[in-house]
C-alpha cells in the first residue's frame, strides 16, 4: 500500500521551521505597477518561458474531508446553469477524478503549485476515518498538493494527532493499520500561521510556505477560522490558542517581505455565502470588482488583509465562488472557494513579474471548474481505494437497517431536515430509559450530520440497505451522548441562539426530536424568530421555572456551535456514542419488509 515518497524537503522548498468542464470565470481588474511605475497587460511576455512575465498556475480546492469514494447522493452533485438559464445538476467528485483532473491542468503549465484550505480531513466517510484519515493523506501526497492550511476540522482528534497526520507514525492506540507498514505523514506542509501553543506562544505548525521554481517564489500563508474553539470539541483544541486571521496574516506578509518575497497568497479556512448556488455564479455581475454577490465573515477579513496579499484561497463554507473583493487600498483582488467534497477545484493563473517579484493583479484570472466523472480515474490513487477498501470492508459492508428512499441531511436545504428528525428520535429513544438517563426529549447540530441516506448507494448492496460504513458517513464523529438537566428557561435561550449572537447572520437550527415543537417566524431578526409561546413538548408549553432531561451529544452539551445555554445542564449521564445509539435506532426500527420511511419534518413550523 505504500506509495512512492517524494523529497519533503524539496517539496516544502523554504517552509518556515516553527514547529510541529468551467463554470465561471473572473479578472481581477487592478492595475499593478512595475519597479519602473509601467503597468503591464495580461499576458506581456508570453508567460510561458523564461522572460520577465511568467504565468504561474495555483490550482486549488477546499474542505475535502476525507471524501476518497465519489459522494452519494446530493453531497455529490453540483448545480450548473444551462445556457438557457434553467439549472442542471452534475455528479461530481471522487478522489480518482480529482487527480485526473489535475493532472490533465498542469499539462502545458511550466509553473504550477497546488494549494488547498483546510478541513482535508475530519468528519471523513469510514473509508478515511475508519484508520483515522490515513487514507486520506496517502491521496492528497499521490494528488501532489504543495501545501495547506489547516481548517477546524484537522482539530477533530487534537494537536497531537495533527502532528502525526503531518510528521508520520502509527496510531498511539489503534497502532500500524497495514502489516510492516508505518504511516508516513504528509509530503505537504500544513500551515498554521494563527494557531499558538497557549504556554510558549510559538505556532503549532509551519506558519508559512514559500514555493520556488526557477526564481519564481510565492508565499503561502495559512489560517484557520479564529472561532476554531466554537465549531470543535474543548479536547480537540485543548492548550492551544487561536488568533485573529487578520492581524496574522498581516503580520506574516511582513516576515515575507522581509525575506524578499512579494508575491503572496493566503490559505484562509474562513468563508462566505455566495448568493446563488450555481457554481458558475458570477459574484462580480456587475463588474465593479465590489464582489457583491458574496457575504459571510470572508467579506470582512478579505477588505482589512494587507494589499501586498495577491489572493485569498478560502473555505468552511462548503460554497462555490470566484468573486473580487477591495482590499484596504480599495484594489479588487481575487477570492476563492471551490465548494467541498472534492466536486471542484479553482485554476487560477497569477502573472508573475520577474523584475518586481510581484504578481501584476491585471493579469489575475480564475475559475471553478467541475470534477466531472466522465474522465478516466487515475490508476495509482484507484488503487490506494482499493486496497483501503480490502481492508474495511469486513466492517463497512455489515448491514445496519433499511430504508424506503432517500433520507436527506446534508443535501437537504430546510431548516428541518428529514435525516435530522431520524437522528434526533434515535437519540430520544436510545437514552429515553431511566438508565440510559430519562431523556424527555434530544437535540442534534445540523453540522454533525455529514450526508444523506440513499436509498441506492453504490450498488456493493441491496435497495434500501443502510451499511455500517453509510451510518458512519452520516455521523462520523462518534461523539458521546450526554443526558443533562436542562431548566426549561435555558432550554429556551438554547432554541434563540439558534438565530442570534454568534448563529445571527450563520443561523444553525437544531433538529429535534418527536413531541417537540414551536414557531420559526423568518420574517422577523435575532431571537425573535423563535415565536414565544410556541414552544411546546407533547402538546405542553414548555415551562421556564421547569426542569427538563435533554439528550445531545457531547459537542452541544459542551456548548458548541453557539449554544452556551446548553452548556448549564447539570447532573450529567454520559452514553453511548451517537453512531452506535443510532444504529440501533436502525437496527431495531426497520427490516426488509418495513424499511423505515422518510421522516416527515413536520415540528418547526416556518414562516418566511
Amino acid at each position: 500500500m505504500a506509495t512512492p515518497r517524494k523529497n519533503k524537503t524539496a517539496r516544502r522548498v523554504l517552509a518556515a521551521g516553527a514547529g510541529l468542464a468551467t463554470v465561471g470565470a473572473l479578472v481581477a481588474a487592478m492595475p499593478s505597477a512595475g519597479a519602473s511605475g509601467d503597468v503591464f497587460a495580461a499576458g506581456q511576455g508570453n508567460g510561458k518561458g523564461w522572460g520577465r512575465m511568467v504565468d504561474v498556475q495555483l490550482l486549488s480546492f477546499n474542505d475535502l474531508h476525507g471524501n476518497l469514494e465519489p459522494p452519494a447522493g446530493s453531497s455529490g452533485q453540483v448545480t450548473r446553469t444551462k445556457a438557457d438559464g434553467t439549472a442542471e445538476k452534475i455528479d461530481a467528485g471522487g478522489v480518482e477524478y480529482l487527480a485526473t483532473h489535475l493532472r490533465q491542468a498542469r499539462q502545458g503549465n511550466r509553473y504550477s503549485v497546488t494549494a488547498a484550505a483546510g478541513d482535508l480531513i475530519g468528519a471523513s466517510p469510514l473509508l478515511s476515518g475508519l484508520f483515522h484519515d490515513e487514507p486520506t493523506i496517502g491521496a492528497l501526497n499521490q494528488l501532489d498538493l504543495d501545501v495547506t492550511s489547516v481548517g477546524n476540522h484537522e482539530f477533530d482528534e487534537g494537536a497531537v494527532e495533527l502532528a502525526r497526520m503531518q510528521n508520520g507514525g502509527c496510531h498511539p492506540t489503534a497502532g500500524c493499520f497495514v502489516k510492516g507498514e508505518e504511516f508516513e505523514g504528509a509530503d505537504f506542509p500544513y500551515l498554521a500561521a494563527n494557531v499558538t501553543n497557549e504556554k510558549t506562544g510559538k505556532p503549532l505548525l509551519d506558519p508559512y510556505f514559500i514555493w520556488e521554481k526557477d526564481g519564481v517564489r510565492i508565499g503561502f500563508i495559512g489560517v484557520t477560522l479564529e472561532g476554531t474553539p466554537n465549531v470543535v470539541t474543548a479536547e480537540g483544541v485543548k492548550g492551544l490558542k487561536f488568533g485573529d486571521e487578520v492581524e496574522t496574516i498581516n503580520k506574516y506578509t511582513k516576515v515575507l517581505e522581509r525575506k524578499g518575497v512579494k508575491s503572496i497568497v493566503a490559505l484562509v479556512h474562513e468563508g462566505g455565502m455566495p448568493a446563488s448556488q450555481a457554481v458558475d455564479y458570477n459574484c462580480d455581475g456587475n463588474g465593479d470588482g465590489e464582489g457583491e454577490g458574496v457575504s459571510g465573515a470572508i467579506v470582512d477579513i478579505a477588505k482589512k488583509v494587507s494589499p501586498q496579499v495577491d489572493a485569498l484561497v478560502t473555505g468552511h463554507t462548503h460554497q462555490a465562488y470566484v468573486c473580487s473583493i477591495p482590499d484596504p487600498a480599495g484594489k479588487p483582488r481575487l477570492v476563492t472557494s471551490a465548494s467541498s467534497f472534492g466536486k471542484l477545484y479553482t485554476d487560477t493563473t497569477l502573472t508573475y513579474d520577474r523584475a518586481t517579484k510581484d504578481i501584476v493583479r491585471t493579469a489575475v484570472a480564475s475559475a471553478n471548474h467541475i470534477v466531472t466523472r466522465d474522465v478516466p480515474k487515475a490508476a495509482d490513487v484507484t488503487k490506494l481505494i482499493e486496497d483501503w477498501r480490502t481492508i474495511a470492508a469486513p466492517v463497512a459492508n455489515r448491514p445496519q437497517g433499511f430504508i424506503a428512499a432517500d433520507i436527506n441531511g446534508r443535501g437537504s436545504t430546510a431548516y428541518e431536515k428529514p435525516l435530522g428528525d431520524l437522528i434526533a428520535d434515535a437519540q430520544l429513544e436510545g437514552l429515553a430509559p431511566a438508565d440510559k438517563g430519562g431523556a424527555q426529549l434530544a437535540l442534534m447540530n445540523p453540522g454533525g450530520i455529514r450526508s444523506d441516506l440513499v436509498f441506492k448507494a453504490s450498488g456493493a448492496e441491496g435497495d434500501g440497505v443502510v451499511t455500517y460504513g453509510e451510518s458512519f458517513t452520516v455521523q462520523p464523529f462518534t461523539n458521546m451522548m450526554n443526558v443533562v438537566d436542562l431548566t426549561g428557561a435555558n432550554l429556551i435561550t438554547a432554541l434563540k441562539q439558534q438565530v442570534s449572537g454568534s448563529n445571527l447572520n450563520s443561523v444553525k437550527i437544531l433538529q429535534i426530536s418527536k413531541g417537540l415543537t414551536y414557531t420559526l417566524d423568518m420574517t422577523k431578526t435575532g431571537a425573535d424568530r423563535v415565536v414565544d409561546g410556541t414552544i411546546k413538548l407533547n402538546g405542553e408549553a414548555i415551562d421556564p421555572s421547569k426542569t427538563y432531561r435533554v439528550a445531545m451529544n457531547e459537542f452541544l452539551a459542551g456548548g458548541g456551535d453557539g449554544f452556551a445555554a446548553l452548556a448549564t445542564g447539570t447532573n450529567k449521564l454520559v452514553g453511548a456514542s451517537d453512531l452506535d445509539v443510532f444504529n440501533a435506532y436502525l437496527a431495531s426500527r426497520s427490516s426488509a419488509s418495513a424499511p423505515l420511511p422518510v421522516p416527515a419534518a413536520n415540528r418547526i413550523t416556518v414562516v418566511q
